[in-house]
């Protein structure tokens, strides 16, 4: 009996030890994926949510609906980077978070990691690159002028010594500080906080011209109350391609983002986006009715969109 107790008594360390022993490889496994994860997918591991920079009012791209929750172009594109991320990290469980974003705390919010991906209507340029990191280009646009209509305004030059107001941190006020050194217009730029603040100094009569990326503006006009009260001069100011911001210096975050790109061209999902957004009816019920430039076009296929 004594020999029979005494392994009675080692059997469970011994069925202890095979278990540890078979678990090892499988926790060494995990611990080395933990120390490979860095930057943002350590983020949002760690805290189990991504967090989306969105703006309230640049539509069709990031704009609140009647509920208050952030819709848009922009917005849908994120949250396909959103499902490729919890399929990377292997958990469903991921949450999203929406923080309202502006012109002006856009970048140093994706800088100092308060937000993962800024899912709005920024231009990607050589000087914001310096601070971050851009997505495939996902629309090309460029600033233009919105003026009431009988205004005596066919160009920009016409505005010379007038008022334009812009949104302040934007390529817009950019373009039009820059027309004012290279042409003398002597223009009295009014700038804004948002695009609405903008809007409504035109319509006030606060300003004679609003400067704007063009999509933004039709857009305005589109949904505004009386689209016909306004008119959009033909001269592009400035080229914007515009791009989802996230962390610069971040491969395994960036290689992430670009690979969900060339999936959602290679499947047609960037189109069907894109048509949703820019051809068929908003959640207002009007229409933008703006085709894909073939400068744009050209981008989706250059990421593996097959040509119609």
């Amino acid at each position: 009996m004594k020999p029979t107790n005494r392994w009675a008594s080692v059997l469970p360390l011994v069925v202890m030890l095979m278990i540890v022993l078979g678990m090892a490889p499988a926790m060494a496994q995990e611990a080395v994926g933990v120390e490979k994860l860095t930057g943002t997918l350590k983020k949002i591991r760690d805290t189990k949510s991504v967090v989306i920079g969105y703006r309230d009012a640049s539509v069709p791209f990031s704009y609140l609906n009647p509920a208050r929750r952030p819709i848009g172009y922009s917005i849908d594109l994120c949250l396909v980077i959103v499902e490729d991320i919890r399929g990377e990290l292997g958990d469903d469980t991921i949450q999203v978070k929406y923080v309202p974003v502006n012109p002006q705390n856009r970048i140093p919010m994706v800088v100092s990691n308060a937000v993962d991906l800024e899912c709005g209507s920024t231009t990607n340029n050589a000087e914001r690159q310096k601070q971050v990191a851009f997505s495939p280009i996902i629309f090309v646009a460029g600033t233009k002028l919105m003026v009431k209509r009988g205004a005596p305004y066919n160009s920009y030059r016409d505005l010379k010594g007038r008022s334009v107001v812009a949104t302040e941190g934007t390529t817009n006020e950019a373009a039009i500080k820059s027309l004012n050194v290279k042409e003398h217009l002597e223009i009295n730029l009014v700038l804004v906080r948002d695009h609405d603040q903008a809007f409504a100094t035109l319509q006030a009569g606060k300003a004679d011209a609003w400067a704007n990326d063009d999509v933004l503006l039709y857009a305005a006009k589109t949904e505004a109350k009386d689209p016909d009260d306004f008119v959009i001069l033909p001269e592009y100011l400035s080229y914007d391609p515009y791009g989802i911001m996230y962390r610069k210096n971040d491969p395994l975050f960036d290689a992430l983002v670009k690979h969900s790109f060339q999936n959602l061209a290679e499947t047609r999902e960037l189109a069907r986006i894109y048509e949703q957004w820019f051809l068929r009816p908003l959640p207002s019920g009007r229409r933008l009715g703006l085709e894909m430039s073939p400068q744009l076009a050209s981008i989706f296929e250059s990421m593996g969109q097959a040509t119609e």
